[in-house]
Order: C-alpha cells, then sequence, then structure tokens
C-alpha cells in the first residue's frame, strides 16, 4: 500500500481492498493517457478522482493487444495556484517510469525536488522537443502528519520588515547564483547573525516563537520535507468513496505559497486562517505547459 493513500482519504485500508480499488480504477478510469516512455514503449495512465482536487494514477506498459500491465500506482493531489516560475529540470527515477522536478528556487535558498505529477504531457513535450524552460509550476503536498500552532504576533511594522528582508535576501541568493562574492558574503554574515540571535533567545524562549516559518528536507526522501508555514485558507473536502474529511490548506512557507493535503485524522488541532501548519510533506508538482 502507498503510504500516502491515506493523505487524500483512504485510511486503514487493507491489501485486498487496495487491490479491488486499483481494479476498479482500471476498469472504469475517469481519464486514460497513452504515450511513449523512455523506451519508447507505450506508457498507459489511468486515473480516477474521488474529488475536484485528488485522486489516484495508475501507471504502467500498454500492449499492442490492448492489455495492460500495471507497474505502480501513487495518490496525487493537484494545487490550485501558480507556486514558481524557476525553471525545472526533469530527472527519471531509476526503478520505473516515474520522473522528478528539480528547481533552484530563490526563494528557499535550496534546490526544490518534487515529484512529477503530469508525467504524460511531460514525455509528449519531450517527444516533440519542446523546451521546458520558462514554463510555470504548481507544487503541492500530500502529509500523514502535522498540528496546528498558534500564530506570532507582528505588528505592522514588523511585518513589513520581515517582507523586505525577504525580498532582499531573494536578491542576494540570486547575485550569490551568479558568483557575486559580496553576495555570498553578506548571505554568511545575515546567517552568523541569525544564528547568534537564536541561540540568545531560545535560552528563554521556545524556538518555535522565535521562527516562523522554515521549510528543510526530510528523512533520506529527496522530495520530502518538514515545514512550518502560515495558513492562508483552509477548506474540508470529502472523499467521494470513503466519506472521509480531508484538510486542504493554503501554506505560505518563506514566501512559497502551495497547497497542503491532510487526512483529519492525522492532523492534531483545528486548522484556521492565520494560524500554523507544522509537519511533514511530499512534495508534487504540475508544470503548466499550456496555461
Amino acid at each position: 500500500m502507498h503510504s500516502y493513500l491515506r493523505a487524500i482519504g483512504f485510511h486503514d485500508m487493507n491489501k485486498k481492498e487496495i487491490d479491488q480499488l486499483i481494479n476498479e480504477i482500471i476498469n472504469n478510469p475517469d481519464q486514460l493517457e497513452i504515450t511513449k516512455d523512455s523506451k519508447n514503449q507505450d506508457f498507459a495512465i489511468y486515473t480516477k478522482s474521488f474529488s475536484d482536487l485528488f485522486g489516484i494514477h495508475v501507471c504502467g506498459e500498454y500492449h499492442k493487444n490492448e492489455s495492460f500491465q500495471a507497474e505502480y500506482y501513487v495518490p496525487y493531489f493537484t494545487g490550485r495556484e501558480i507556486t514558481t516560475y524557476e525553471n525545472v529540470d526533469i530527472e527519471k527515477h531509476i526503478e520505473k517510469e516515474s520522473y522528478a522536478g528539480i528547481c533552484d528556487e530563490l526563494k528557499l535558498g535550496i534546490t526544490l525536488i518534487f515529484y512529477l505529477q503530469n508525467i504524460s504531457d511531460f514525455l509528449t513535450e519531450k517527444k516533440l522537443k519542446n523546451q521546458i524552460y520558462g514554463i510555470s509550476t504548481t507544487l503541492s503536498a500530500l502529509s500523514l502528519e502535522g498540528r496546528i500552532l498558534l500564530p506570532i504576533r507582528k505588528d505592522e511594522g514588523q511585518v513589513r520588515r520581515i517582507e523586505k528582508n525577504n525580498q532582499n535576501r531573494s536578491h542576494l541568493i540570486a547575485a550569490a547564483r551568479e558568483g557575486d562574492e559580496d553576495a555570498i558574503e553578506n548571505l554568511t554574515l545575515e546567517d552568523i547573525d541569525m544564528y547568534s540571535m537564536i541561540t540568545k533567545r531560545v535560552e528563554r524562549e521556545d524556538v518555535l516563537s522565535i521562527v516562523d516559518t522554515y521549510f528543510m528536507p526530510y528523512g533520506v526522501e529527496s522530495d520530502q520535507y518538514s515545514i512550518l508555514g502560515i495558513i492562508l485558507d483552509c477548506n474540508t473536502v470529502i472523499n467521494k468513496l470513503t466519506g472521509q474529511k480531508v484538510y486542504i490548506m493554503t501554506i505560505d512557507c518563506n514566501d512559497l505559497v502551495y497547497d497542503v493535503c491532510i487526512n483529519s485524522e492525522d492532523l492534531l488541532g483545528e486548522p484556521s486562517v492565520g494560524r500554523r501548519f507544522k509537519g511533514n510533506i511530499w512534495m508534487q508538482g504540475y508544470l503548466n505547459f499550456r496555461e
């Protein structure tokens, strides 16, 4: 069983139920896409939606006699807004016909890696030898555990200073990426000052009252992250098949805005606009070839 199935409302399903679900998706898909894979074989993606925003992809080889051999299945969750316009490199996973997107996002200051959702679109564009740079990406995330935290109180002046500092830091990171030695030095000094400030304050304050948001790699999987972000929007969605309740939250994390999907049973606390979400996520991304 794919561990992230429960994030989209399939909590506590056994192997027999999963097999029945996969067979139902293959026999009665909402959408079927067939394209050529990296080995020039027919590659099919059967899709079944269980809400307007999430569902399951079943992927595998499609043979000339119209038989289908499932290779793997994966839950997906579609974000609602464009997240980044940074260029994305695509790399194939070793063990199967799936792909990872790699993006140097200035707002994070690290290389962002995500699971590519629209594989069929990418393979088609690649076959046509179309350029994948200069297009936008919609990020989204599935989460298996999380909790709601209260916000840090800030006045208007503090909010403006934070926004200005974030903009300045993005400019410095962009300059440092081009090899500007002064920018690299300024970023290093900023990190030293921040470490010194946090070290002093943490002696008498909780770290989550100092750090407003964060975004950092989690575990050994390259597309999984530990995040703390501010909730900008929150909705409840019901899985049409299981009836389980799922929270869809729009998160602002280090100025990067994307949607997070989590089963209500896996979230501790009541989500609300202005509060913060802390949890571990699996990042997915959709390349907007046709905006």
